[in-house]
């Protein structure tokens, strides 16, 4: 009710977003350059949102947007540098196009806006927002999403330009990402995202929220299924985008290999058990030891420094004290948990939890990465229609089914890979025409399309092609059916203006009789 009250005083009271941001960057040390920057990227999704949020449906409001584009500046950039060439922010760079150092709440960039804006949305993000104990995935799906979030942040100032949308696919910093977030919004609304991605603490385990939400939805098996291969991407994303992880991950599968072998042999099993025990209690001792020693924990003190960066230097003996009892504490709840191993019960959820995590490690030995990406993607996209389907079959009035022939045109023009969209994808044909027929079968029965013939087959056919047309507004697209010869051909008009001329093939002779429309004669599409 809050929000509601908010929206309308908004609409009453028009907010001068230019001015509440001049007055926040008056407070910051930004350069000319980096403020004239960020004022633009303000006057472009001003003049840009509209479209963007016509054509993408089920996203926040312009003011929503904004406020928090606003709040993302105030709140954590105290350092934006717009590097030049042969300056001193270049050489920081290297061979990148951006820097984003969160510790310290700085953003180095080239002077592109939708680079810009990427990082602030990148800067203003928790690296982890799942819990530590799904391991594995607790990195590769926060980063998946967060990347995701990322990307679809800078859309309406990358896409849109206040008259027309247009997607280049190499701007995009991942098409695997975006088109991963995307089906999650679609799937779960775009302002449980948010409130997962903004989660600041683990008090709500929005993991095990999404899972219920997901089987509320669409039920156990697709809800499985899904978060599977999702699990499953994210760490074959992991692995193409940050390959220096890899490593990390190697070792990982080479204790886990080693583990699950020792567990099939009882004896050994124990021995691995009493040896980590026995090692830990080491650990215990030196700790207390060190702390209960005042030469020895100034040691430690310039030993650990020597190591750690200047920004995480440990300031005083008495704070490498109270990390040393934390890790104390860490190692007492170690023993403990490997204490409950030796109970039947708990050691068979410990070879359970090892063999789940070896399954996505597992994914280190896949040589050709991009074709098991691509693989997966297409799995992702089928179980993804099918959850769609069952949204679009519930649809009961006309303001609905016209926001979901939005949205699924929008869906069916996201980027796939580098080289196609998702219409382009042949193995996805059949999900999309069953999705598409829904669709159309649902806009004619609730009179927002008008019906082209007497025969599904030919309505889909030509009305097919409303979802791969970047027009802003499809009410106002019109459509001609034309005869060359023995082709059919159906031409679009948005505004007038002649948009394209499709054969449409397959079709056969078309009897007039079928016909609800005319051949020649310039038809609208919705009513």
């Amino acid at each position: 009710m809050q929000k509601k009250k908010e929206k309308l005083l908004n609409k009453i009271v028009k907010r001068d977003y230019k001015n509440e941001l001049e007055s926040i960057l008056e407070k910051k040390t930004f350069d000319e350059n980096a403020k004239n920057l960020l004022l633009n990227i303000l006057y472009k999704i001003e003049s840009s949102y509209k479209d963007y949020e016509k054509v993408k449906r089920h996203v926040e409001t312009k003011e929503e947007y904004i406020t928090r584009f606003i709040t993302m500046i105030k709140e954590n950039c105290e350092n934006i540098k717009i590097c030049r060439m042969n300056s001193e922010a270049n050489e920081i760079l290297g061979d990148r196009t951006f820097l984003v150092e969160k510790d310290i709440k700085r953003i180095i960039c080239y002077p592109i806006e939708r680079k810009l804006l990427y990082c602030i949305a990148k800067i203003s993000k928790n690296d982890k927002i799942i819990k530590d104990d799904y391991q594995i995935i607790d990195k590769t799906l926060s980063n998946a999403i967060n990347f995701g979030n990322n990307i679809d942040t800078v859309e309406p100032l990358r896409d849109f330009n206040g008259y027309s949308w247009t997607t280049i696919r190499n701007e995009i910093e991942s098409v695997n990402y975006n088109l991963l977030y995307q089906n999650l919004r679609m799937l779960l609304g775009y302002d449980f995202l948010e409130k997962w991605i903004d989660n600041k603490e683990f008090i709500i385990d929005y993991m095990e929220m999404f899972k219920i939400r997901f089987e509320e939805k669409y039920g156990a098996k697709n809800q499985k299924d899904f978060i599977t291969i999702m699990k499953k991407l994210s760490m074959l994303l992991e692995l193409k985008y940050n390959p220096k992880e890899r490593e990390e991950y190697e070792k990982q599968k080479k204790e886990i290999e080693e583990k699950l072998d020792k567990i099939d042999n009882r004896q050994q099993f124990i021995q691995m058990i009493t040896d980590q025990k026995r090692e830990l209690t080491e650990e215990i001792k030196i700790i207390d030891e060190t702390v209960n020693n005042k030469e020895m924990l100034q040691k430690e003190y310039i030993k650990r420094n020597e190591k750690l960066p200047l920004q995480k230097k440990i300031f005083s003996a008495r704070i490498l004290s109270k990390l040393m009892a934390d890790e104390r504490a860490e190692k007492i709840e170690e023993i403990e948990r490997l204490n409950q191993l030796m109970n039947p019960k708990k050691f068979v959820q410990y070879k359970k939890e090892l063999e789940e995590k070896y399954e996505y490690l597992k994914l280190l030995d896949i040589k050709d990465l991009e074709k098991e990406i691509n693989k997966m993607t297409i799995k992702l996209q089928k179980i993804f229609l099918k959850c769609y389907k069952t949204i679009i079959s519930k649809i009961e009035n006309k303001s609905e089914i016209l926001d979901y022939i939005y949205e699924f045109r929008y869906y069916c023009l996201l980027p796939f890979s580098e080289e196609k969209n998702i219409n382009e994808v042949e193995e996805l044909d059949k999900e999309l025409k069953e999705t598409r027929e829904i669709l159309i079968k649902k806009a004619q029965e609730l009179k927002v399309i008008i019906p082209i013939s007497k025969k599904e087959e030919i309505d889909d056919e030509i009305l097919k092609n409303i979802f791969n047309i970047r027009a802003i507004s499809l009410e106002e697209i019109y459509i001609k059916l034309i005869k060359e010869k023995d082709k059919y051909y159906i031409q679009f008009f948005d505004d007038d203006v002649f948009e394209e001329k499709i054969e449409i093939k397959e079709m056969g002779n078309i009897n007039k009789k079928d016909l609800e429309i005319k051949f020649n004669k310039k038809i609208k599409i919705f009513t």
